[in-house]
């Protein structure tokens, strides 16, 4: 990633690999990106062993994979070549599966397809992704198959005012700034027009050309100094008018028929009434998985990952979820340091062992003012609990840091 966000400086505390001991007999799986935590405890519902590489090495993380490697370069970013040196070593653990690819990994993809080191990519193929990340190929595609979407233009507009300027391989809102603030170091592959609507997701799952819509969730974003719109959380499922949801569903099954997307993506989408604008798709799994797990646990015993794998690697679509309302809603927001803080063994074991927590810092990781905490994750009756839940829970987690503060020298002389 070439936008990024403050970050916990480098090396980190904690980012030592690791193995623990593993049943020959059971398959593995890699999952890389930013943060592998979501998909690792996914994969691990359908009992496979997983060897986890991304930045963090969080205790969640490592609770449930069985190798753990750190790709982290400076930043908030993945260093090529530590990921490509650690997915070298995974490719020969014993029954890998393959990998499975998290946000961060975008600009690494056609590596990842190609390099003969490395493990069977679980996913789309390379021509796939380009037809849906190539904007040219991407909106040419929106307009033959007339769906909507907002103005977009390939040259920078001569009133940048109300304009955004986007990179193709961005994700998690780093990739977007005010076309009137572009960044010199990074500059946008295309201009798009601001649109007014909720900011939406749909999680689909595709195989042969034909895709099972898993659900709708509403898309948390926050403004960080020249990024509007940083990618923050989520909640759902949210429930829409029929006509609505068989309308997003159409669009979906258009675009899977025409690109051959396979196994879990998301498509990023804005609500404004009953007028739906198309923004891009992520060819990849989502986050949003999460809230479905939760919301319904039933559904998907095994995790969505599972459901991921039988697309990809037996062309199988998971059964059509019924449109009744789930057991419960749910919540995810990143929780940001209120301000710098090194995490105590007291605060990493509260936040450990708090039902509300994901994401887990290990002891000693130092956190700027500004930089991710944690994910909290609130459930509720109703949707419309859903925010003033977190809020709670952000609540407790501020007091959380304050009463378990101890300053970094405290620290290293107690542990030293």
């Amino acid at each position: 990633m070439r936008a990024r966000l403050p970050a916990r400086p480098s090396p980190r505390a904690a980012a030592r690999p690791y193995a623990h001991a593993y049943d020959i007999r059971v398959p593995f799986v890699a999952i890389a990106g930013l943060s592998a935590r979501l998909f690792t405890e996914s994969a691990a519902r359908s009992r496979l062993n997983v060897a986890a590489l991304d930045l963090f090495g969080d205790r969640d993380t490592r609770q449930c994979a069985k190798v753990w490697l750190d790709i982290g370069g400076t930043g908030l970013a993945v260093d090529p070549d530590k990921l490509f040196d650690a997915l070298a070593r995974v490719a020969r653990l014993p029954r890998m599966l393959g990998l499975i690819a998290g946000s961060g990994l975008e600009p690494f993809a056609r590596a990842l397809h190609e390099r003969p080191d490395m493990p069977r990519f679980i996913g789309n193929e390379m021509q796939t992704i380009a037809a849906v990340r190539d904007p040219r190929r991407f909106f040419t595609l929106l307009d033959e198959l007339g769906i909507a979407h907002p103005e977009v233009s390939f040259a920078q507009p001569a009133d940048t005012h109300g304009w955004l300027g986007k990179r193709a391989d961005g994700c998690g809102g780093t990739h977007i700034r005010a076309a009137s603030e572009p960044d010199a170091a990074a500059p946008p592959d295309y201009f798009q027009r601001l649109a007014a609507g909720r900011s939406m997701s749909a999680l689909f799952i595709a195989a042969g050309g034909r895709a099972v819509t898993i659900g709708f969730a509403d898309q948390l974003s926050a403004s960080h100094h020249a990024l509007p719109f940083v990618h923050t959380g989520s909640l759902g499922p949210i429930d829409l008018p029929a006509s609505i949801a068989s309308r997003i569903d159409g669009i979906v099954h258009a675009l899977v028929a025409k690109t051959g997307l396979v196994g879990m993506n998301s498509l990023d989408f804005l609500l404004d009434g009953d007028t739906v604008n198309v923004l891009e798709i992520n060819a990849r799994p989502s986050s949003t998985a999460a809230l479905y797990e939760i919301a319904s646990p039933a559904a998907w015993p095994h995790g969505l990952l599972a459901a991921h794998l039988d697309a990809c690697l037996k062309g199988r679509l998971p059964r059509q979820p019924a449109r009744s309302a789930p057991d419960r809603y749910a919540a995810q927001r990143v929780a940001f340091a209120p301000f710098s803080f090194t995490v105590t063994q007291r605060l990493s074991d509260a936040l450990f062992a708090a039902p509300s927590c994901r994401d887990v810092p290990q002891p000693g990781m130092r956190i700027a003012a500004g930089e991710p905490v944690c994910t909290l994750i609130a459930t509720a009756a109703a949707p419309a609990r859903l925010c003033g839940e977190l809020e709670r829970q952000h609540t407790r987690l501020i007091e959380l840091i304050d009463t378990c503060h101890e300053s970094h020298d405290d620290l290293t002389q107690r542990t030293g």
